[in-house]
C-alpha cells in the first residue's frame, strides 16, 4: 500500500455501511479520503469517530450522486482542493420496496439514477482526472451477486425489482470501462466487488432476522476492496464475489 500514501480516494455513499467501512480502512492505510453522501451529519459523525491523527485525512462533500450537478460540484472541489482523484469507490445505492411490474415509475427511476447513473457520473470524473494526470489509478464498482450471471433468488423472497437490473447494468459499465481503458493504453485498474447479503441499513430488519448469521458485514466487503487495491501495478483483480458461508444465492 506504500504507493497509495496520501493519494486521494473518493467514496460515494460514505455515510454508513460499506462506504463508511471503506473510508475507515483507507484513512488508516494512509490515503486522503473524500466521503460523498447526502447526509452531511453522518459524514461528520464518521470523521469524529476516527482516531484524532486520522481525521485530517478525511474530507466530506454533501452529494446526491443521482444528481449530476451535485456530482460535478463535488469533483470540482476535489480537483481544486486536493489535486485530483486516484481511487474511486462507486458504492452509493438504494433499494425500494415493490415489484417491477407495478411499482411507481418514479421509484424505478430513482433506483436507476442512484445505482447506475450515479456511478457513471462519478466514473467519468474520476477516469478523466486519472487520465489527465497520467495516474495509474483504480476504479471500484461495489456491485452485488444480484448483478452477476446465474443470479436466481428464492421465489419466496421479496422481489428486488429495479435493484437487480441496476446491478446488472453496473456489471456492464465495469466491463465497458475496462475495455475502453485498455483501448486507450491506460494503466487504470477496474474492479467489480460482488457481495451477497450484507448487514447494512438498506437491508430490512426482517431480512436480517431471517438470514441470522448467514450474512456478511460491511467490513468484509471493505477488506475485499483493500485486497484488490493492494495488488502490484501489473496485477488486476477484475472481480471479487463474496458471500456469507451458507448463503445459497
Amino acid at each position: 500500500m506504500d504507493r497509495w500514501q496520501n493519494r486521494v480516494a473518493v467514496i460515494s455513499g460514505a455515510s454508513s455501511g460499506i462506504g463508511a467501512a471503506c473510508a475507515r480502512l483507507l484513512v488508516a492505510a494512509g490515503l486522503q479520503v473524500v466521503g460523498l453522501a447526502r447526509r452531511t451529519e453522518r459524514l461528520e459523525q464518521l470523521r469524529q469517530s476516527l482516531p484524532e491523527e486520522q481525521r485530517k485525512r478525511f474530507h466530506q462533500q454533501t452529494c446526491d450522486v443521482s444528481q449530476e450537478k451535485q456530482v460535478d460540484s463535488a469533483f470540482e472541489w476535489i480537483e481544486k482542493e486536493l489535486g485530483g482523484v486516484d481511487v474511486l469507490i462507486n458504492n452509493a445505492g438504494i433499494v425500494l420496496g415493490g415489484q417491477l411490474i407495478d411499482m411507481p415509475t418514479k421509484d424505478i427511476g430513482n433506483i436507476l439514477q442512484t445505482n447506475l447513473m450515479g456511478s457513471i457520473y462519478c466514473t467519468k470524473w474520476a477516469a478523466g482526472s486519472m487520465r489527465r494526470r497520467q495516474v495509474a489509478g483504480h476504479l471500484f464498482f461495489v456491485n452485488s451477486t444480484a448483478g452477476v450471471a446465474g443470479y436466481k433468488p428464492d421465489p419466496a423472497d421479496e422481489s428486488l425489482n429495479a435493484y437487480t437490473p441496476s446491478k446488472f447494468g453496473l456489471t456492464a459499465v465495469h466491463e465497458i470501462c475496462r475495455q475502453e481503458l485498455i483501448q486507450k493504453g491506460s494503466r487504470i485498474k477496474t474492479t467489480s466487488i460482488n457481495p451477497g447479503w450484507v448487514a447494512t441499513e438498506i437491508v430490512p430488519d426482517e431480512t436480517k432476522a431471517k438470514l441470522g448469521q448467514v450474512i456478511l458485514q460491511a467490513e468484509d466487503v471493505a477488506q475485499a476492496v483493500l485486497y484488490a487495491l493492494a495488488t502490484p501495478p501489473h496485477a488486476q483483480v477484475e472481480q471479487i464475489t463474496l458471500r456469507a458461508v451458507g448463503e445459497y444465492y
